[in-house]
């Protein structure tokens, strides 16, 4: 299983913005960490952030036969981005969206998620640990799939 996993604006900052909200966790440390359940799981994962709304658009749009999932945390874009949402449909593969901080305690304007309603789930709250909640998820998403089929 492959997994494409996307970082949106201002998660290059993570560490030293809003630890108060984000905690103290680096991206690298995020991936670290990520990768190494990944591995435990069986799992090849590709990383990327961009502070770019396109860059994102492009890569869902890439994943088409290259990933079975997208872990997608599309940070501000979560509330402001049709075009993210639309590469997610056309994509048409299975999008778990993620959020280190519990998006519906925050300020109004996040509380709605352009995105949810496309993505086969959506994981919020946890911290880091909200990647890994979301790479678990995707593989036994795919794994209750694969026993329906067969």
């Amino acid at each position: 299983m492959k997994v494409l996993v996307l970082n949106g604006p201002n998660l290059n900052l993570l560490g030293r913005r809003e630890p108060e909200v984000y905690g103290t966790a680096t991206l690298a440390q995020i991936e670290s960490d990520l990768r190494n359940r990944a591995a435990e799981l069986g799992v090849e994962i590709d990383f990327k952030q961009s502070n770019s709304e396109a860059d994102i658009v492009g890569w869902i749009q890439e994943s088409v036969g290259r990933y079975d999932a997208i872990i997608l945390n599309a940070a501000a874009f979560t509330h402001t981005s049709i075009a993210i949402r639309d590469a997610i449909v056309a994509a048409n593969v299975p999008c778990v969206e993620v959020h280190l901080s519990n998006i519906y305690a925050r300020e109004p304007f996040r509380h709605h998620s352009l995105i949810a309603p496309v993505c086969v789930g959506q994981i919020s709250g946890f911290g880091p640990m909200s990647y890994i909640l979301a790479l678990e998820a995707v593989v036994n998403v795919k794994g209750e799939r694969a026993k329906v089929k067969h």
